[in-house]
């Protein structure tokens, strides 16, 4: 493959790593807003939220791109650039995936931890900023590692708007080299090492946010469990 094909794809890489960073700043943003609204104690916040859930949970993340890009424009008069449709639609779609992650999360935490907070006379958003969030946002890291490669692997979904991503630029660079197998073999490649740097990056992030609410790795914890009772070592 030429030089010149090769900055095609690299150019493709740089514009899948932007749509990538933007939208996972979106769906992190609405994921947290959403999760939490769906723990309210008023109902129709809950129930706003919800909706939100199942509707963007409920319909494609392609046809969410199709109508962003090509159905709003011509109902409200203005038109987005492919960048910033794709990361409204794929940010929206994976918030409504994540907000579950949110909710789940901060339902697992222990029920004693909201009575203390209760009893120390804390509001609820210090209750949520104090004590529930530092305890459910660590066990929400794994779920949100497979989420965030799940986004990866949809940012080839803008493709169908001409936007100049990894997916769109291999398939030019097929059409001029004629050969499919080359061309999608290296792409492969270069999604699984995006994708294994991204998960490397979570496992490294999780383990830090565990040791600081005081839990003990993994390793550790197994060493110390095989160290024998009596046997001296402290």
């Amino acid at each position: 493959m030429t030089s010149g094909l090769w900055e095609r794809v690299l150019d493709g890489v740089w514009v899948t790593i932007q749509l990538l960073v933007l939208s996972a700043l979106l769906a992190t943003a609405v994921s947290f807003v959403v999760g939490v609204a769906r723990t309210h104690r008023l109902w129709i916040v809950r129930f706003l939220a919800g909706f939100y859930t199942e509707v963007f949970r409920g319909t494609s993340a392609l046809v969410m791109i199709f109508w962003v890009f090509f159905v709003l424009p011509p109902a409200f008069g203005w038109q987005l650039v492919p960048l910033w449709a794709g990361t409204l639609a794929l940010g929206l779609t994976y918030g409504a995936y994540g907000s579950e992650i949110v909710r789940g999360a901060l339902a697992a935490v222990d029920p004693a931890q909201r009575e203390g907070g209760i009893a120390l006379s804390f509001t609820p958003w210090q209750r949520m900023k104090l004590i529930l969030l530092p305890q459910a946002v660590p066990e929400m890291i794994p779920p949100f590692s497979n989420l965030l490669i799940e986004l990866l692997k949809g940012t080839a979904l803008v493709s169908v708007m001409g936007m100049g991503d990894l997916a769109f630029s291999a398939n030019l660079v097929r059409l001029a080299l004629q050969e499919s197998a080359e061309i999608y073999t290296y792409i492969l490649i270069i999604y699984f090492v995006i994708a294994f740097l991204l998960t490397r990056s979570m496992r490294g992030l999780e383990r830090k946010l565990k040791a600081g609410v005081g839990k003990t790795p993994k390793k550790k914890a197994d060493a110390a469990a095989r160290v024998p009772e009596g046997s001296g070592v402290s």
